[in-house]
């Protein structure tokens, strides 16, 4: 299986962390104000889940469905890649998430998608990573019905997630902070400064 993201004459960023970060709410907002010289990749958990395909705790169904979403996640960015070459990709999760959810051992999601951990790392120019609002103490509730976790999931899954993404060498922090409104400004504000360094190298 072949790394596409060289097929992108942009580049590729992908929001993450725990539910209830603010990573749709910042990909939206960061889409709003800099227009078409960017395309958001959806969140492949959400079109799957809200399409109907069954959630559950099953461990077969689980990787099933993390599969499934692996594959949609990968053909999304690479459709928008080549629809939209000259703009950045602002993947709202990426392929990488599926091993904190998946039921075994991280290895096993790896080989059941046919791919490495490197591999999939290597799609990403950036990461940045939008703490859940659990690790504070908040609640994670919002207006996305796909979200069932608890908070002390979250917080797991959280957790999870950021030893994950964490090894890569450019991943950037965006902490829980009381203000929604001051957490999502500061994302922001990362991904302007992760946009504007590689326009600079692109010059």
């Amino acid at each position: 299986m072949s790394d596409n993201k060289s097929n992108n004459g942009r580049c590729r960023i992908v929001l993450t962390g725990g539910p209830g970060g603010g990573k749709t709410t910042a990909a939206d907002l960061f889409r709003r104000e800099i227009g078409d010289r960017v395309v958001v990749v959806p969140e492949a958990a959400t079109l799957l889940f809200s399409g109907g395909f069954p959630r559950t705790n099953d461990a077969l169904a689980t990787r099933a469905a993390q599969r499934a979403i692996y594959h949609v996640q990968r053909n999304l960015e690479d459709v928008q890649s080549a629809l939209f070459p000259e703009r950045i990709l602002l993947c709202d999760r990426g392929t990488l998430d599926g091993a904190a959810y998946w039921p075994d051992e991280e290895a096993a999601f790896y080989t059941d998608v046919g791919s490495s951990y490197e591999r999939e790392l290597s799609r990403y120019d950036a990461v940045i990573f939008f703490e859940s609002a659990a690790v504070g103490g908040s609640s994670i509730e919002g207006n996305n019905p796909i979200r069932i976790e608890s908070r002390d999931a979250a917080i797991a899954l959280d957790s999870r997630l950021r030893e994950i993404w964490a090894k890569h060498p450019r991943f950037f922090l965006v902490p829980h902070n009381s203000s929604f409104v001051k957490k999502i400004m500061f994302g922001l504000a990362v991904l302007e400064s992760i946009v504007a360094q590689h326009d600079r190298k692109g010059r």
